[in-house]
């Protein structure tokens, strides 16, 4: 599979997204993934699942270091020691060894970035994570975040989808090297009934869904769709054999309009 080089951190570039599987039903999804030819995980300490997660993976018998593991810390452990606690436990629960990638899941306002920068660079030097970034960040806060932080971030995990334009985030996630990963790519199924998407994909006998997957990974951005129905994963994963022409990445691009992104909390910050 395509992976996103990004300083030397290889993510595969279309993964599975964990969110509100739980439990067996969670393990039983990630396994099937496994040998479906997914390899790159996304999980978060919110999500309550990176046992389940964890067990999926040991369950497919795919050996660890060819998997890419992602989760995320929770925006009330962003305090330092609290961090690093919040990281060992995470360890723990996911019984793989080292973290591939680690990412901060929200900003908390109440919390110096200094100090939680600091904490994520010392979960690293300290052998819990290979590799750390940051998720939901906006262009402000990429740039903070890149001058406080003494390793390198690697990555940015925001929405994205044909329906909100996110050009400043990327164009900052790529001003600095830093991989961008897609969460909802499909608009949270949006996208599966689309008129646009369903007349696009036609001709190459791909779906809406599929269409809007390959649309976000022919930028080179990766995407970690959410199902817990084995057949939707094996559609999710079936993007590599075709490519969007430049006019119809212009018209899917067209799609953005003002009311288009789905995740907005009342911690989210003050998006671009």
């Amino acid at each position: 599979m395509q992976t996103l080089d990004a300083k030397n951190a290889q993510i595969p570039i279309l993964g599975l997204g964990t969110w509100e599987l739980r439990g067996r039903d969670c393990a039983r999804v990630v396994e099937q993934a496994v040998r479906l030819g997914y390899r790159h995980f996304d999980t978060a300490q919110l999500y309550g699942n990176e046992r389940d997660v964890g067990d999926g993976i040991r369950a497919s018998g795919i050996s660890r270091s060819d998997v890419f593991v992602v989760t995320k810390v929770a925006p009330d452990n962003l305090a330092p020691g609290l961090l690093i606690r919040s990281v060992k436990e995470s360890v723990g629960k996911l019984r793989l060894g080292e973290i591939d990638l680690l990412l901060l899941h929200w900003p908390n306002k109440g919390i110096p970035l200094a100090d939680t920068i600091a904490a994520l660079v010392e979960a690293k030097r300290d052998g819990l994570v290979r590799n750390i970034g940051v998720s939901n960040y906006t262009v402000a806060l990429i740039e903070e975040a890149c001058r406080l932080a003494e390793d390198r971030l690697v990555c940015n995990q925001f929405e994205y989808h044909p329906y909100l334009d996110q050009s400043k985030v990327l164009a900052a996630c790529r001003a600095r090297g830093m991989a961008a990963v897609a969460y909802s790519p499909i608009a949270r199924g949006s996208a599966k009934s689309d008129s646009v998407l369903a007349r696009i994909g036609k001709p190459y006998g791909k779906t809406p869904a599929q269409v809007s997957l390959r649309w976000v990974i022919q930028q080179g951005v990766g995407a970690i769709p959410r199902t817990s129905r084995v057949e939707r994963l094996a559609e999710n994963i079936d993007v590599f054999d075709f490519s969007l022409t430049d006019e119809e990445m212009t018209e899917i691009a067209g799609l953005a309009h003002p009311g288009g992104r789905i995740v907005d909390w009342a911690w989210s910050p003050k998006w671009d």
